[in-house]
């Protein structure tokens, strides 16, 4: 709900438990005044005011500006600056007009000299008590405007003498990793400068008072940033109190040509403020993701068993060989058969065949119908792996169009992988990767693609485009991946994208919106994965998690583990495949079509239930992941032993999100239980040795208990 009090110059945005309230202060700018908890009044909300005064300084410590243009007397981080024709690169501005329109709430500002509008807007959505906010440029005169920063927006938080940050770190094969730090009295920057969303830090943060908060209480004000380029989110804290958080497009190598008459629009950032602790932030984000975020043609569907072909094959596919591997996969119950890299071109390696996205006629001479045929009467999908951004050097697409990639003319350009990246800033090449897709998806019978990126970007240079037009690359890269998947999914809804940069390296909000799924990382080693996959769980649901049983021995980590274990991690996510079937004795292929079974029976509420984080895996030798089903009727628990010391006994597990007046069944176990004895007392967990681990299923009971006199 947006309501307006027209006395006091203030807006004030609603959710079912939080509030974010804005006001026209005394200068003509646009203040935040209120991020919190709900109130029950309009008039509880403050109005603009001056946050101090200061014998020597005014501008950005006095004022909580929302959007905040360099010039004037300001010091922090500006959402935008621009240079003007006559050279002037100072802003000024000034409250125009506001507009509220099917739950948005929309500012307009002006500089109050030059033809530059600034438009603000904010959408409230309830259910979720998130904030969604993005803002857009538009140049209204005749002549050109630089941008040389543009960010969404600014928030500020409360002031108090101390903030904990918790926010998402890594690298490859050890992305979303769980990281804390108290704010300093200083400038921190979250950023990624390589054309990606980057494995390194993940557009998501979390703040909470003096560290206090935990997984469930305590106040937590919390966003994300919906990009997947090069982005930034700052935080700014000094001694006076100020905490402002700003985040969008990264100002690095960046600058944007403003024509007459066309506009800039930003990422959209997502805020939210709850006080139930960390993991009620999660479960509400997740709830968004598959609610409101995903592609709509799929979002409520059931992610299918997959198998990939790729530690079996590599490079060296063939039809028989697939036909081979499909059988066995089908007959311990794979739902999806998916063929990885080495199908197309002269693809024998990964130094040649990348951009000539045609059927190798050696390796399939009856080009794919008859492997995608074979697939689907043995009652599977068929999925298919590409990498449309990139070429080698050694392929026809580079040969004939050598100036589609980014490079300087002057300078070698640096391979990584064997490739390029091609310039999704031009339209003939978007256009060809529409094109390339398009035919394949319309005369194969494919419902399932793997979008891979393995490297990121150098020599960003565009010889072609005028040079005031160079660093609009990383941006414009961005939104081109965003356009060719969203003409993709209008024609073929039927077809699953997933998205996959060299492991995580492109997981975010902005993503989400056009691709269906992720790939997690490329470490499928199941006790690293457990803390990947929970500092991915801060962040996103696990709908969109792929996670995969490969090799006994672990090629990361050389880690041996049992297929039971392997499987029980893999199951806390989109359950695939991607060891070599060959190898599988028949016991093993036994074991996994039983396993297969229980994750088909338990997956709906893997993954469109609420997950509780009930022991982490950096905290002590045991681990465990709750999910409830949506009306708490059922629920699943993964419980994962590393290694017990001198006899210690494994405390109790407490479980979490049950009705506490229902009486529940357990599995393995005769007596009911009421769910609050199973959240206030827990279950008992009997282990055999090291890397150990279970899946209990809880379900409501059907019979009453009998009280004993």
């Amino acid at each position: 709900m947006i309501k307006h009090d027209s006395e006091r110059n203030i807006w004030v945005l609603e959710g079912e438990r939080f509030a974010y309230a804005l006001g026209l202060s005394e200068t003509g700018t646009i203040i935040q005044t209120y991020f919190g908890e709900k109130l029950p009044y309009l008039s509880d909300y403050p109005e603009p005011e001056l946050i101090a005064e200061y014998p020597y300084t005014v501008g950005s410590e006095v004022y909580q500006e929302t959007f905040m243009g360099f010039g004037k007397a300001t010091y922090t981080e500006p959402c935008l600056k621009a240079t003007f024709e006559d050279g002037v690169r100072d802003l000024k501005l000034v409250f125009i007009n506001f507009k509220i329109s099917n739950s948005v709430l929309s500012l307009q500002m002006k500089d109050f000299f030059y033809p530059l509008e600034v438009i603000l807007h904010y959408k409230i959505v309830p259910a979720y008590d998130l904030l969604e906010m993005h803002s857009e440029i538009i140049n209204s005169g005749s002549g050109n405007i630089l941008l040389e920063q543009v960010l969404t927006g600014s928030l500020y938080v409360p002031r108090d003498e101390a903030y904990r940050l918790t926010y998402l770190s890594g690298k490859w094969a050890g992305e979303t990793q769980l990281s804390h730090t108290q704010l300093p009295d200083t400038k921190l920057v979250l950023e990624s400068r390589r054309g990606t969303t980057s494995h390194f830090t993940n557009p998501f943060f979390m703040l909470d008072r003096g560290g206090k908060s935990q997984e469930d209480h305590g106040e937590v004000y919390f966003g994300a940033l919906a990009f997947s380029g090069n982005w930034k989110i700052v935080f700014e804290k000094d001694r006076l109190g100020m905490v402002k958080i700003s985040a969008g497009t990264n100002d690095f190598d960046f600058a944007w040509n403003l024509k007459p008459s066309d506009n800039f629009v930003t990422p959209i950032s997502v805020l939210g403020f709850l006080k139930e602790g960390f993991g009620a932030v999660s479960r509400n984000l997740h709830r968004y993701q598959r609610e409101e975020v995903l592609p709509v043609e799929h979002r409520s569907n059931p992610r299918k068993v997959l198998y990939n072909s790729w530690e079996a094959t590599s490079f060296d596919v063939n039809e028989d060989q697939q036909i081979h591997l499909a059988e066995i996969a089908a007959s311990i119950g794979i739902e999806l058969f998916v063929m990885d890299d080495g199908w197309f071109g002269a693809r024998n390696s990964d130094r040649a065949g990348l951009g000539d996205w045609v059927v190798n006629p050696v390796k399939f001479p009856n080009g794919l119908q008859r492997l995608i045929r074979e697939v689907n009467e043995l009652g599977m999908d068929f999925g298919l792996w590409i990498e449309p951004e990139m070429v080698n050097p050694d392929s026809d697409l580079y040969r004939t169009y050598p100036d589609w990639v980014y490079h300087f003319p002057t300078r070698d350009s640096t391979l990584i992988r064997n490739q390029l990246i091609l310039n999704l800033a031009r339209a003939d090449v978007r256009q060809y990767l529409f094109e390339s897709i398009d035919r394949l998806l319309s005369d194969h019978n494919i419902r399932f693609i793997k979008w891979d990126m393995n490297r990121n970007f150098s020599e960003p240079g565009y010889p072609s485009a005028p040079r005031e037009e160079q660093k609009e690359i990383w941006f414009r890269h961005a939104e081109g991946v965003y356009e060719i998947a969203r003409k993709l999914k209008q024609a073929h809804p039927d077809v699953i994208f997933q998205s996959c940069s060299g492991g995580g390296g492109r997981v975010d909000l902005g993503i989400l919106r056009y691709f269906d799924q992720v790939w997690t990382s490329d470490n499928t080693d199941a006790f690293d994965r457990l803390k990947i996959q929970e500092g991915f769980s801060y962040a996103y649901c696990s709908k969109i998690m792929e996670s995969w049983v490969t090799d006994e021995v672990n090629w990361i980590s050389s880690r041996k583990l049992s297929l039971t274990y392997r499987f029980h991690c893999a199951m806390m996510g989109n359950l695939g495949i991607g060891d070599n079937l060959l190898k599988w004795s028949p016991e093993e292929q036994q074991e996994a079509r039983e396993l297969i079974h229980l994750y088909k029976e338990i997956r709906h509420i893997v993954q469109d239930g609420d997950q509780y984080r009930l022991k982490s895996p950096s905290e002590g030798p045991l681990a465990s992941v709750m999910y409830v089903g949506e009306r708490q009727e059922e629920a699943v628990v993964f419980a994962f032993l590393h290694s017990r010391n001198f006899m210690n006994n494994l405390p109790r597990l407490r479980l979490k999100g049950l009705r506490g007046d229902w009486l529940y069944q357990i599995d393995g176990l005769e007596q009911l239980l009421s769910g609050q004895a199973l959240m206030a007392i827990g279950i008992k967990l009997e282990f055999n040795g090291d890397f150990q681990s279970k899946v209990i299923r809880i379900s409501k009971a059907e019979t009453p208990i009998k009280e004993v006199d």
